[in-house]
């Protein structure tokens, strides 16, 4: 397989954005400003030019070996969605090569057992990975928008279809079982946050929080884009510099 590509702008440490469904552009745009203080190495997952697309589907599982080297200069780690599983993969693997892992509203449903509405997300989110525009109206139209596809009451844009069917075929987030043990173990800084728009992916939010023993953020304003909330930049800057060097990233 080809590398994937990682474009980089700015000065300072290391961050490496790694984003779930939407592209980078779309996920990051918001902390553009940062690269005034930090590298910011925007990582285009497999399917998302200029990367190759991936040689079968997409998959969180060939995400963590494309991470993997890119971990050795011990970046700041930033995840969002889908591209959160990649990442925990990669990081159980070697906890001590990354300085901070920022998680932003994934999809481990399965450490919320017993709930209903958790279990819904996970029905539904499935069934768009498996059955793509096949999937029920009713619900693909729930699911892209709690996953903040720009939807009207008329048809589903264009744009949004082409990401439907790029993710049509992927490995259903619910075989996803990240190390997180090994994570937690190695005491690696990890901050929790999501957009406090949608009651099941908070509550997965706060049990992964607890079972990694992370700071925990709550960033209303921007739904499943928290990158783009009010406040979110600084408290995420904050957040890297506790493991910084005096003087670093400033």
């Amino acid at each position: 397989m080809g590398e994937i590509a990682v474009a980089r702008e700015g000065h300072g440490p290391e961050v490496l954005l790694v984003h779930g469904g939407a592209g980078p552009r779309t996920t990051w745009g918001a902390l553009a400003a940062l690269s005034e203080r930090w590298t910011m190495a925007y990582v285009h997952r497999r399917g998302y030019p200029p990367s190759p697309p991936p040689e079968e589907c997409q998959d969180f599982e060939v995400d963590a070996l494309d991470l993997a080297p890119l971990l050795v200069g011990r970046p700041h780690v930033v995840a969002h969605s889908y591209g959160v599983l990649g990442t925990l993969i990669a990081t159980a693997a070697d906890p001590g090569s990354v300085r901070s892992l920022t998680l932003i509203e994934p999809p481990l449903n399965y450490l919320v057992p017993g709930d209903a509405e958790v279990a819904r997300l996970e029905r539904i989110g499935d069934a768009v990975l498996t059955q793509g525009m096949e999937a029920d109206p009713a619900e693909l139209r729930e699911f892209l928008r709690l996953t903040g596809a720009p939807l009207g009451d008329g048809p589903i844009p264009e744009k949004v279809i082409a990401g439907v069917r790029r993710a049509h075929g992927a490995r259903p987030t619910s075989q996803a079982r990240p190390r997180l043990d090994a994570i937690r173990e190695a005491g690696v800084p990890v901050l929790v946050a999501s957009g406090g728009h949608a009651a099941a992916l908070e509550r997965i939010c706060d049990a992964l929080a607890a079972v990694l023993a992370a700071r925990r953020g709550v960033h209303p304003g921007a739904g499943h884009f928290v990158a783009a909330a009010p406040g979110f930049a600084p408290h995420l800057e904050a957040f890297w510099r506790t493991s910084e060097p005096r003087g670093a990233g400033t």
